[in-house]
């Protein structure tokens, strides 16, 4: 039920002996949105999300990821497989009093929800991705377009032991920072919004958890196959992104057995912080329609 009246609700989330930081807001009998964020931002990222949702009625939840600000870090990098973070997840929901949740994810979050709605398809009602590649497409399709094994070089950096820690805390935080902003489009970050990232950031081994993502997706020995994905997705991609290619969209979309693509041709990465207007309502559009068929 659309409400006026929303109250954003820090809250944390506890599930198998983990714990997770979360803003909640909207109905307690809504319908279970959960917002995913991506690297290396936060649940903030979705400031423009949440409140708009929360007024359609729906319950909202943006948790901080595991590694991510005040949430837990376990120590192996094994532990940020997505297999791994995806049960997270899982627990989430099941902790929120849900069987069920919708699923929209951007970066990091987007992978995560390509992955649920492929392997766990009961427990997901929609998916909405964000400028974040299906994981078992990117090395296929780079093959094809070697100019993506250029744009996603960071990522052979971020392998390294310590010494991306060391670059990206160096001055403040100075190269994160910049990469954020020049990423994005004029005005996208303010400096409030930057200083918000960065004390997540600043938390005592929140850095290392953040990169060991990118290193547990490369020591993994179980690479994610991709496979025909049952549940109803929408992908949203900003076609100005400097580290994915806008194909990547389609060659997501390939596997889904219901979906539609939107393509914003002057965002970049950061498009739900771009263009909060056109994606708030791409996803009241998808998140309101009839309840779904989930394969079992």
């Amino acid at each position: 039920m659309p409400t006026d009246q929303v109250t954003l609700e820090p809250a944390v989330i506890s599930t198998d002996g983990l714990e997770f930081s979360a803003i909640l807001a909207g109905p307690s009998s809504g319908e279970l949105v959960m917002l995913l964020h991506g690297f290396p931002e936060g649940a903030s990222s979705w400031r423009h999300q949440v409140e708009a949702l929360a007024r359609d009625g729906f319950r909202v939840v943006a948790p901080e990821l595991r590694g991510y600000g005040f949430s837990s870090k376990p120590g192996d990098v094994s532990a940020y497989a997505l297999p791994e973070v995806a049960r997270d997840v899982l627990a989430m929901i099941e902790s929120l009093g849900s069987e069920r949740a919708n699923l929209v994810g951007h970066d990091w979050g987007a992978a995560l929800t390509w992955f649920l709605a492929q392997e766990f398809p009961d427990r997901v009602w929609r998916g909405v991705v964000i400028n974040g590649p299906h994981p078992g497409t990117v090395l296929p399709y780079a093959w094809l377009h070697p100019s993506q094994f250029v744009k996603g070089s960071y990522v052979a950096f971020f392998q390294l032991p310590l010494w991306p820690e060391a670059m990206l805390r160096a001055n403040g935080f100075a190269l994160l920072r910049q990469a954020l902003r020049a990423s994005a489009r004029e005005g996208t970050f303010t400096e409030e919004d930057l200083d918000r990232y960065q004390a997540g950031w600043e938390v005592e081994g929140a850095l290392t958890a953040m990169l060991n993502w990118y290193r547990a997706l490369w020591r993994s020995p179980h690479r994610i196959a991709a496979s025909a994905i049952r549940v109803p997705m929408c992908v949203l991609w900003g076609d100005k992104d400097p580290a994915l290619d806008a194909g990547l969209a389609e060659a997501g979309a390939a596997l889904c057995d219901a979906v539609e693509v939107h393509h914003f041709p002057d965002a970049t990465h950061w498009l739900h912080e771009e263009e909060p207007e056109a994606v708030n309502a791409i996803l009241r559009q998808v998140l309101t329609k009839p309840d779904v068929l989930v394969a079992s």
